[in-house]
């Protein structure tokens, strides 16, 4: 009787246990919708949003929704991609108080072929870049797949394009994908910042100096739209012109500044305002190429001594680089016809970026035209001096005036004679600049004899890039219509694109930010890949472990659980 009574006793314990272990997780699970307890264990803090995006995203008044185009039967590399944008699109949902909505969309499901094409092309006209990958079918053959690596982000009405796949062609696709995942909180952050933001910067193209054409500006202007809004005009020696400006892009000048212009923008910099120079000591007109060659000579600007005030000099001087773009010459064929034989041009270096900066960190190769280099000058300790992009190991340098022959590709370049290294191309000037006008008589320059220059300064940033090509786009003429072409593709090669865009937008995106957004732009992420030889020698050992491993875990599992139930309740 007494053993009956202490069974009974058991079970009912037995039960209690039961139920208070039930409420307990419901209460904790009821818990754990108004708690948020979120730990990043992992070594390099991939999923921990920084300060500046948390700010950011605690600013958003109004809903964001985004559309992902990475979905689909996609390649492995690109669906660990994909699941990295949708874990920091969960991290932003989080920090934004659960205003910023997604979906991922296959753009190819469900449509028919025709419909499809019209998708890809509303997709194109959005902004978006498409890839073309190489599928393997069931019957051993292979099938085109194009695939759309963005998303397009909505706002009060207006829909924004986010590329971010890295896609450089010097580098390994898994790096590719590693940089891309490293880029992701800034390129979606900077987008919804823009967006979100209560004022919009203005940027003005300055002209009056021969700058480049608008059409020839044209697409890298419409890149800077998204971010900025942008202006043209000519300064005219009007002080204070430039004052609500955020930045100002000088690109290409091929007529001298007055000292009234430079006077402006003298103060202006003085003010705390930022400026972008592209410009070209020497002189070279590319159309004469058509007929086999033109000439290289000096053209003095007149903002040589207001830049070395500043810290820099821009060498009258081309370069010529053996890592350089190919083009394509028209030579006499066995037969005696004509054909296009792709030879490297010297005078169109690919430049390298640099990885010490947030600016070109993970950036393709600029290509450049009839570049120039750079000096660093002075020791200004105010001044903080960054190199940007460089030539490659193999480069020379040839001064003016000097004549540039298309026959000159035909040549096999001697590497002995290319003995220059790493010539600096771009460079970040940062800090407290004195005045190029400083101990000089103005009275004469502005006509006011009232007018007192400021000598020194606010902290504030310059950049100066040697080679004004960067920022020109192709322009495709047929009669009266001229339409521009992407900033930085190849001729040849349509599905090359070099940095040239990205290089652009990042160095106007690190001029005007203050909120320390571009600095995420050096984040980094360890590249773990698993051994390929490892994995080929010991397949089978691995695909037994990961099958089998789990199921005996779980058998192993209960046989120890029946034990230990069987040793606690048969005793009595």
């Amino acid at each position: 009787m007494a053993d009956l009574f202490h069974s009974n006793n058991l079970k009912t314990k037995s039960w209690i246990r039961f139920i208070l272990s039930v409420v307990m997780i419901i209460i904790l699970a009821s818990a754990s919708l108004f708690v948020r307890l979120r730990v990043d264990l992992t070594e390099d803090k991939r999923f921990s949003l920084s300060v500046p995006t948390r700010k950011v995203l605690s600013r958003i008044k109004n809903d964001i929704y985004i559309q992902v185009y990475l979905d689909g039967d996609i390649p492995i590399p690109l669906k660990r991609l994909k699941r990295s944008v949708s874990d920091m699109l969960d991290e932003f949902r989080i920090a934004s108080g659960r205003k910023i909505d997604y979906e991922f969309i296959n753009p190819s499901d469900g449509i028919n072929a025709k419909k499809r094409n019209e998708q890809y092309q509303a997709l194109v006209k959005k902004g978006l870049t498409p890839i073309e990958l190489k599928a393997g079918d069931s019957e051993g053959g292979s099938t085109q797949k194009i695939i759309f690596p963005g998303m397009i982000v909505n706002y009060n009405g207006i829909e924004v394009p986010v590329n971010f796949l890295n896609n450089n062609p010097a580098i390994p696709y898994e790096q590719n994908i590693l940089h891309s995942m490293e880029g992701l909180e800034y390129e979606m952050i900077q987008t919804i910042s823009t967006l979100s933001a209560d004022t919009i910067y203005k940027v003005a193209f300055l002209e009056g100096h021969g700058e480049i054409p608008e059409i020839e500006t044209a697409d890298i202007t419409l890149n800077m739209a998204k971010f900025f809004t942008i202006d043209r005009g000519i300064i005219g020696g009007k002080q204070g012109v430039l004052d609500r400006y955020a930045a100002v892009v000088i690109a290409g000048p091929e007529k001298e500044f007055s000292e009234a212009d430079k006077l402006v923008i003298d103060q202006y910099i003085m003010n705390g305002g930022k400026v972008m120079w592209l410009f070209d000591e020497i002189a070279v007109n590319s159309d004469s190429l058509v007929n086999g060659e033109t000439a290289g000579l000096y053209r003095p600007l007149n903002i040589e001594d207001q830049l070395f005030r500043y810290g820099a000099r821009v060498n009258p001087a081309i370069v010529q680089d053996l890592e350089c773009q190919v083009i394509r010459l028209k030579v006499t064929g066995s037969e005696g016809r004509p054909q296009l034989v792709p030879a490297p041009w010297v005078y169109y270096p690919l430049l390298t970026p640099s990885v010490n900066s947030p600016i070109t960190r993970n950036l393709n190769r600029v290509k450049g035209e009839f570049t120039n280099f750079i000096d660093t000058v002075g020791l200004d300790p105010a001044i903080h001096k960054k190199i940007l992009l460089t030539t490659s190991k193999y480069s020379r340098t040839l001064s003016p005036p000097l004549i540039i022959s298309l026959k000159e590709a035909e040549i096999t370049p001697d590497e002995k004679e290319y003995n220059k290294s790493y010539l600096p191309v771009a460079v970040l000037l940062e800090g407290i600049f004195p005045s190029a006008f400083k101990n000089r008589m103005i009275s004469s320059i502005t006509g006011d004899k009232n007018f007192r220059i400021k000598t020194e300064s606010r902290k504030t940033r310059i950049i100066v890039i040697a080679d004004a090509d960067i920022i020109k786009n192709e322009v495709r003429r047929v009669g009266l219509n001229e339409t521009p072409l992407k900033l930085g593709q190849d001729k040849y090669n349509p599905q090359l694109i070099y940095g040239n865009s990205d290089f652009l937008i990042n160095c106007l995106n690190y001029l005007v930010d203050d909120n320390g957004i571009m600095e995420l732009r050096s984040r980094e992420l360890k590249l773990r890949l698993l051994n390929a030889t490892k994995i080929k020698a010991e397949k089978l050992k691995w695909q037994v472990i990961n099958i089998a491993g789990p199921v005996l875990l779980v058998i192993l599992g209960g046989l120890f659980y029946g034990y230990i139930r069987k040793r606690n309740y048969t005793r009595y």
